[in-house]
């Protein structure tokens, strides 16, 4: 029987999603020679509406230069499919007669799997493969895409320290994570001493004060001079709402299809520069919001975090032929390698940055959390520290 697998890529771009597609078709070709292997343009969609890309008809050539370009070749969607969408969806894949649908993305893409597969019985195989930025699949040491987008935070933090130095005074980088603090703890990966930035980091896990913020930043900005500060889009307030909706008028807030605040915009750095002009009035201070910079930028595509994402790939076609299933990269004895997990078990969970990853005391992180980052985001360069 001719095997027919469709790759699909769900929610935000990355550097690394590619390798993951490219990976799953060339293994899918080499283990199962004269199968088709079908793209499906803008995740879910495609099936839907019939759109795809011969991924066959590729040559591995072609297929290499794809897996080491950011972003999502295929196009991505932010579609959460319901059991009306998923009924058409599986009509969709057997028309083509597929055997596998591979679905490279986050928690939501995993629970769309899930959908699928207990809709479908067994004659197609679902597999879940890793991706997101935001590091926070549970079962996963590490995701796909995090280091790469970690390494840009790292560096740009460190530069901003540097800048700052020299011209001292108050700077916030707000970095993307709805609900996990991985990514804006990176800030601190390559920090040099203790006097480093960032000074302070604000998680989604923990609790915001727009008072104590300002007499943080007052209280470091006295001790060295200067204060540099990593800020989560999806921080929360002692409310457990996002500050952006508690901080900016209802009248102002813009929501995506699903009805989540949307964070990516500047209206979280517009209210952080007010906070720092009324709190703090007189002080040089500077608030970037990065966006989508850090999740698929060229210039820092790691290169363990572009061979981790391929492996997935190919291990994902393994996982086709188990029966199905999520792929998770799982970490032991030194070593990161792909594992097959239900897809029940990372299906709209989500996994938050640990307590102990935070000193109990103060906004920075602790010395497990510094390790666990050291072991990613191991520093490609050393920089003298100013004479100042």
């Amino acid at each position: 029987m001719t095997e027919t697998f469709v790759i699909a890529q769900g929610g935000g771009p990355t550097a690394v999603i590619n390798q993951t597609m490219a990976g799953a078709a060339l293994e899918a070709r080499k283990r199962h020679p004269g199968s088709r292997v079908l793209g499906a343009l803008h995740g879910v969609r495609g099936i839907r509406d019939g759109n795809y890309v011969d991924l066959s008809a590729l040559s591995e050539q072609q297929l290499r230069l794809v897996a080491a370009t950011p972003s999502a070749a295929l196009g991505s969607t932010r579609d959460k499919p319901d059991a009306a969408y998923c009924e058409t969806v599986l009509a969709g894949l057997h028309k083509v007669g597929a055997t596998a649908f591979i679905y490279i993305g986050g928690n939501d893409t995993a629970g769309t799997q899930q959908i699928l597969a207990e809709a479908a019985g067994k004659d197609i195989a679902f597999v879940h493969a890793p991706k997101t930025i935001d590091n926070d699949l549970v079962e996963n040491d590490h995701t796909p895409g995090f280091i790469s987008a970690a390494e840009f935070i790292a560096g740009a933090f460190l530069s901003v320290d540097l800048d700052f130095r020299a011209l001292p005074g108050i700077y916030v980088g707000i970095v993307m994570g709805r609900h996990a603090g991985f990514l804006t703890a990176a800030a601190a990966a390559w920090q040099q001493d203790e006097d480093s930035a960032p000074h302070l980091v604000y998680v989604p896990e923990r609790a915001f004060s727009p008072a104590r913020f300002i007499d943080d930043v007052r209280e470091v900005t006295s001790r060295y001079g200067r204060c540099i500060v990593a800020v989560s889009e999806g921080v929360t307030a002692e409310d457990g709402r996002s500050v952006v909706e508690n901080l900016v008028p209802p009248d102002r807030l813009e929501r995506d299809a699903h009805g989540n605040v949307r964070l990516s915009g500047g209206d979280l750095g517009m209210t952080i520069e007010q906070l720092i002009h009324d709190g703090l009035p007189g002080a040089r201070a500077r608030v970037d919001t990065f966006g989508y910079l850090p999740r698929g930028n060229v210039a820092t595509i790691n290169d363990t975090d572009a061979r981790e994402a391929f492996q997935a790939g190919v291990f994902a076609v393994e996982a086709a032929a188990r029966g199905g299933g999520s792929v998770a990269l799982q970490y032991a004895n030194g070593i990161t390698r792909p594992q097959l997990v239900p897809l029940a078990d990372v299906a709209g969970k989500t996994k938050h940055l640990p307590d102990d990853f935070l000193l109990t005391d103060s906004n920075r992180i602790s010395a497990k959390c510094k390790a666990y980052l050291e072991r990613l985001l191991p520093r490609r360069f050393e920089v003298a520290k100013p004479f100042i």
